[in-house]
């Protein structure tokens, strides 16, 4: 058989490789998403795994033997020059110390697969402050300061970006291409994955968290909504789309329905607006992403019908799924070669994921993660939640209950105090300050 040359974004990595030698990725964080990041790269050309920074050695001794290392190319390093010297003997790296992943001089970019807002936070500002360009998986910590993530990256001459393959860079790629055609975006979001129980809690998901080979926390924030409202509060704060309610629609529309559902209400849909984020729990559009979009010019709308793409006003552009993990390498090589963003938040705020309880919270309890007993997500806009002085889902954690707080009530500054000694509640509270200037 013969051989395929390398086309389009395979060949332009392999030219960048013959010139500057393999791009080099550190990683931090081996759980699921970061597993599945360890054996993705491993099977593509012209870019390696240099380092990962974890602080359970064994996971990522695990995710290194998955992906077909052996022992004596894995190195256990404690500093910056023994990474450097692991990756220039061919091994990748394993320390328990992010700031030495780092502050590798042979690393080129760090991808964060942690999941927890503060410690994305501390590991994003070492690297930029390092020269490294940062790509976020960690859409947590990108939702409660990405602005400032976005400005520090500026100031240090790096890239920091979101991650190919999430569905909020998915869902960005085609809100471009309809642009690009010069079509009105009405809608854009996702589907839906995992089935919907806003009440979901880890006790009730062990077994089915264990046969998906994850932790229940993590599947519990999908399944909670947690998840959902998080990303499309990402895209809104990459494009000045905004969730059209509070905890947005979400309807039961299928991926053939999506047009005439989210769509205004003058065109026979359930919006207040056009220009909106949402998600369906339908048939047959998760696990894709979608834009709804509304032609400018009866020609086109009569083009568009007659190449079935629906029957109109408003059509459905669709991308039928995200391949997550393994995308994100993507960002990480474009940051490199190209020294431009896949994903990064407006300069101004948009939207907000704030925290309604999932029980009854009582005074002096300090609150858990997302996805576990206490809290759940829910979009808002950054105007409505400002106002409602609600508290960010990214300051949940480690947060103190100041008054007794009824499921399904809003977290906010008056009940909950959070945690002032993390990083992202500093940073975010400068931040906070700051965006007084979009108060009106």
């Amino acid at each position: 058989m013969n051989a395929i040359a390398p086309v389009s974004l395979a060949a332009e990595i392999a030219a960048y490789a013959t010139a500057n030698g393999p791009i080099t990725i550190g990683l931090a964080g081996t759980g699921q998403m970061g597993t599945d990041i360890v054996v993705q790269l491993s099977l593509m050309p012209s870019v390696r795994l240099g380092a990962i920074s974890e602080v359970r050695p064994d996971l990522a001794v695990k995710a290194l033997s998955m992906a077909g290392r052996d022992p004596s190319q894995i190195k256990h390093a404690d500093s910056a020059s023994a990474i450097d010297h692991a990756i220039e003997t061919g091994q990748v790296a394993i320390t328990d110390d992010y700031r030495a992943l780092c502050g590798s001089g042979r690393i080129d970019v760090v991808i964060d697969a942690t999941g927890n807002p503060n410690v994305g936070t501390l590991i994003a500002l070492e690297a930029m402050r390092q020269g490294k360009h940062v790509v976020m998986l960690n859409v947590e910590a990108d939702i409660t300061i990405g602005r400032f993530l976005k400005a520090e990256a500026r100031r240090h001459g790096v890239v920091f970006t979101g991650a190919a393959g999430d569905e909020p860079a998915a869902t960005l790629e085609i809100i471009g291409f309809a642009q690009s055609l010069g079509l009105d975006i009405v809608a854009a979001g996702k589907g839906k994955n995992n089935a919907l129980n806003f009440n979901a809690m880890p006790e009730d998901y062990e077994e089915e968290a264990r046969n998906r080979n994850m932790a229940a926390r993590m599947l519990v924030e999908f399944v909670d909504g947690s998840k959902t409202m998080i990303e499309m509060v990402a895209v809104a704060n990459a494009t000045g789309l905004v969730p059209d309610v509070p905890g947005m629609h979400g309807p039961r529309a299928t991926r053939e329905e999506l047009a005439g559902v989210l769509c205004t209400k003058e065109d026979g849909g359930i919006l207040s607006k056009a220009g909106v984020v949402d998600y369906s729990i339908g048939k047959g559009v998760a696990p894709g992403v979608f834009c709804v979009v509304k032609p400018r010019h009866p020609r086109i709308l009569e083009r568009m019908i007659d190449l079935k793409v629906g029957p109109g006003p408003c059509f459905t552009i669709f991308r039928p799924y995200h391949l997550t993990s393994m995308e994100v390498p993507l960002s990480a090589i474009r940051a490199v070669m190209r020294g431009r963003p896949d994903m990064e938040p407006l300069d101004a705020p948009v939207a907000e994921c704030t925290a309604l309880a999932k029980r009854d919270l009582m005074e002096g309890e300090t609150l858990g993660k997302i996805g576990e007993r206490d809290y759940r997500g829910f979009a808002m806009t950054w105007a409505g939640a400002r106002k409602a002085n609600a508290l960010p889902i990214g300051l949940a954690e480690q947060a103190t209950v100041l008054t007794s707080i009824k499921a399904g009530e809003q977290l906010t500054y008056e009940n909950c105090r959070p945690d002032v000694s993390l990083s992202v509640t500093q940073i975010r509270q400068r931040q906070d300050q700051l965006d007084s200037v979009f108060i009106v």
